[in-house]
């Protein structure tokens, strides 16, 4: 059986082709038990899964549930609301208490970029990273990758337009990540002071301008402005990034073409996207949904399965 060549999920970045084509492949698989009468499996019976989320999280959160439950593992859910956090513990003592509980991966989404990574280094237990700040969210950046993946048959250059709010954005590093590796060509497109200055230096291009940036591209992913993460004001107002950044029908009805439509979540309507977009045909945030089960089940099963044979061979 192939393995995955990481003993952790902390970034895109850290993995190769063969990893992301090998994640695709075994989420085909996971995708069919899905779709059937009996969708759950015994494959990480035995497994204990905490899930530590020091950040609001709806659809992510309820997406590693669904893939753990699917697989059968142990489930332990942690938020920061209540917790001994607010007391002044420290994540490091926080997850060592839960590792005491013989908890044998370790979901995490935290505030600070490279917290999946301090983990990693200071436990032993398996960690995939569910977002750590403004840095990655490997699993979104991957299930985008596929879902793009399973309609185009293929994302060898494809051109993917990144449109929103680059710079606050933890799935746009994942996004490009994934799909240099699986060879799209790539731009990204929103106002100037919300494009990072390094960007030139993950093999992009930048589009000033929304309509020639659609009309470029074989799929656009929408990201959200995270106001949440601005300390200052980035463009003059929310009506005027509507105005020159928002995916409106008609921008959708003025190509000459069909594009696929993407929005890793939550949805600012009548901000990034207006409602009507989200009816068109060619919108596909629903199979981003599915297939962020598929996705996550793969990397649970990959992880578990390569940290068994490193117990064994120990």
């Amino acid at each position: 059986m192939k393995q995955i060549s990481v003993n952790n999920l902390l970034g895109v970045k850290y993995l190769t082709k063969d990893d992301i084509n090998l994640i695709f492949e075994t989420a085909d698989s996971f995708k069919e038990i899905l779709n059937r009468k009996i969708k759950k499996v015994p494959t990480l019976r035995g497994i204990t899964i905490a899930n530590l989320f020091f950040e609001n999280s709806t659809r992510t959160k309820l997406s590693f549930e669904l893939a753990e439950k699917r697989l059968s593992a142990d489930i332990l859910n942690f938020s920061k609301t209540g917790s001994s956090i607010s007391k002044g513990e420290s994540l490091i003592d926080t997850v060592n208490n839960i590792l005491a509980m013989k908890v044998d991966m370790i979901i995490i989404r935290h505030p600070s970029p490279g917290a999946a990574k301090f983990l990693s280094k200071n436990t032993e237990s398996c960690i995939i990273n569910a977002g750590d700040g403004t840095h990655e969210h490997p699993t979104q950046g991957l299930l985008d990758a596929y879902s793009i993946n399973s309609r185009l048959g293929s994302l060898v250059n494809k051109r993917v337009l990144i449109l929103g709010d680059i710079l606050h954005s933890r799935v746009a590093l994942s996004n490009i990540f994934s799909l240099n590796l699986l060879g799209a060509k790539v731009k990204v497109c929103g106002p100037k002071s919300l494009i990072p200055k390094f960007i030139n230096n993950f093999d992009v291009v930048y589009e000033p301008n929304l309509d020639e940036g659609l009309a470029w591209c074989d799929a656009v992913n929408i990201l959200r402005v995270q106001n949440e993460r601005m300390n200052q004001a980035y463009f003059p107002s929310l009506r005027e990034y509507h105005n020159l950044f928002g995916i409106k029908l008609s921008s959708i009805n003025r190509l000459r073409k069909e594009i696929l439509i993407l929005h890793p979540g939550p949805i600012n309507r009548g901000v990034e996207i207006a409602s009507e977009v989200l009816d068109n045909k060619n919108t596909i945030i629903l199979d981003q949904v599915e297939n962020g089960v598929a996705i996550r089940m793969a990397v649970l099963y990959l992880l578990a399965s390569k940290r068994e044979k490193i117990i064994e061979s120990d």
